[in-house]
């Protein structure tokens, strides 16, 4: 797996921002329910997306609790190509949300997000999205579990979520959930949802799997990034 996407040093660079200021007690105290003993595997990313100084506390302990390459190239297009996807009050869900950097940007961006990954992620990323919100003039997001492939039904009827995007980034890497990811992404992609994954191809897996994607949905490629081997693709609903 690639290493985590590093802070800015020296100069200021894009999509980075270098000033490093002090968390309130009250963020502190969330923190400190979170973090795990041992504190050095603690590191702070700071970014700049849509005019928004945006904080993002990670660990190694956890893939889930790190900023990987697709969220940074995901970010970023949206940012950039807001005529092409404007997300202002749409209905956002993200699946793999890890840090929460995508769904901050959505938010950013006037989306109403629903970010979604496992339990065990779900304490650092609720902090991440309270910490860069919570003062802004967004739609508050929703941070919720979501296992791939189960409990689809109940926890997310159709007949009441109905999402207009679904962001994924970096989520197809090597491991054993990715027929319940294939089916979490066809079960919400509903006609007139538009899908846009990011990800860091390193494996067959990978391709696999978007050959995969490609026999259920209609996708293009978005953007490539070669410096970082990320592909952007957008996949929507087969029309009949």
């Amino acid at each position: 797996l690639p290493l985590p996407a590093q802070a800015a040093q020296g100069p200021i660079q894009p999509g980075l921002y270098a000033s490093r200021d002090g968390d309130s007690p009250v963020i502190l105290k969330i923190l400190q329910n979170w973090a795990p003993a041992v504190s050095h595997y603690f590191d702070k990313e700071h970014y700049t997306y849509a005019g928004q100084h945006i904080v993002i506390q990670e660990s190694i302990e956890h893939y889930g609790a790190v900023v990987w390459p697709g969220a940074l190239a995901l970010s970023q297009y949206l940012e950039s190509n807001q005529e092409r996807f404007n997300l202002k009050d749409k209905k956002v869900l993200e699946i793999g949300a890890g840090t929460g950097l995508v769904s901050i940007v959505a938010s950013i961006l006037g989306a109403y997000v629903t970010a979604t990954d496992l339990p065990e992620v779900l304490e650092n990323l609720s902090f991440n999205i309270s910490r860069n919100t919570h003062h802004m003039n967004v739609h508050k997001p929703e941070v919720r579990k979501l296992v791939w492939g189960e409990s689809l039904n109940e926890d997310f009827p159709l007949s009441t979520y109905h999402y207009d995007f679904i962001l994924a980034s970096d989520v197809v890497y090597h491991h054993t959930a990715l027929d319940a990811l294939l089916a979490t992404m066809v079960y919400f992609c509903q006609p007139g949802t538009v899908l846009l994954w990011a990800n860091k191809f390193r494996f067959s897996t990978d391709y696999e799997f978007l050959e995969q994607l490609s026999n259920i949905f209609d996708t293009s490629i978005l953007a490539e990034f070669p410096e970082s081997n990320v592909k952007l693709l957008k996949a929507t609903v087969r029309e009949n």
